[in-house]
């Protein structure tokens, strides 16, 4: 399975958050081979990247036409912000799911649009 992290799982871990166990336990399993992690845009990835250097993230640095459309339409579709699209489009694009606490992915995942794979604050923000 490949999961997307956006800034929500991202800042978990750095932060030692709540949620931050569920994601280590992705990399974890990245780590042994069973998955693969996407982390949508530059700077999220240079932030992680000196603490998970030896991990197996796979860190997205160009962004094709194609994904910066799927941006778009998620922004038109879902009014939601810049990097929430990207993120989203990325999960799209891989066939990913989605590790976030981000109440904005609550429509699209509703939609069948990705799976999300909520961490434990965004589920007390979601009805």
């Amino acid at each position: 399975m490949d999961y997307v992290f956006d800034a929500c799982a991202v800042i978990a871990l750095l932060n030692d958050e709540e949620g931050a166990d569920t994601v280590a336990g992705l990399i974890n399993q990245a780590g042994m081979g069973a998955d693969r992690i996407y982390i949508k845009g530059r700077e999220y990835a240079e932030t992680v990247l000196e603490s998970l250097y030896t991990s197996p993230i796979i860190i997205l640095h160009e962004i094709s036409r194609e994904m910066i459309q799927e941006a778009g339409r998620f922004k038109t579709c879902y009014s939601m912000s810049l990097g929430d699209t990207f993120a989203a489009a990325t999960a799209r694009k891989f066939t990913a799911v989605l590790v976030t606490g981000d109440k904005e992915m609550k429509a699209p995942e509703e939609a069948g649009e990705f799976s999300v794979l909520w961490l434990p604050h965004g589920m007390q923000v979601i009805p």
